[in-house]
């Protein structure tokens, strides 16, 4: 039973990563790069957005997901019970 947690567990942290990836691709690469000359039509703190998106924006995105990740891979450790498996392991 513990390998089937273990796999669902893992299963949905490899799912949360490459969502996360996939967004900072979109937002990095798309608004980066592809989007770049739609978005230098708007002004963002006196920069084109594009502009704005390729140096800083995806940057900032990059940050943001750094602590969307810490927080929902908190609540899955919770869901699957992990936060205390090191210290059990290590007494047996």
């Amino acid at each position: 039973m513990a390998g089937r947690n273990d796999e669902a567990y893992w299963k949905a942290n490899i799912r949360l990563v490459l969502s996360l990836l996939a967004v900072w691709f979109l937002v990095s690469f798309g608004a980066g790069i592809l989007l770049v000359d739609v978005l230098d039509n708007i002004r963002f703190a006196g920069f084109k957005l594009g502009f704005w998106m390729a140096q800083q924006g995806s940057i900032f995105v990059f940050i943001v997901l750094i602590f969307v990740y810490i927080r929902r891979m908190d609540k899955l450790d919770a869901r699957y019970r992990r936060s205390g498996d090191a210290g059990e392991d290590a007494a047996q």
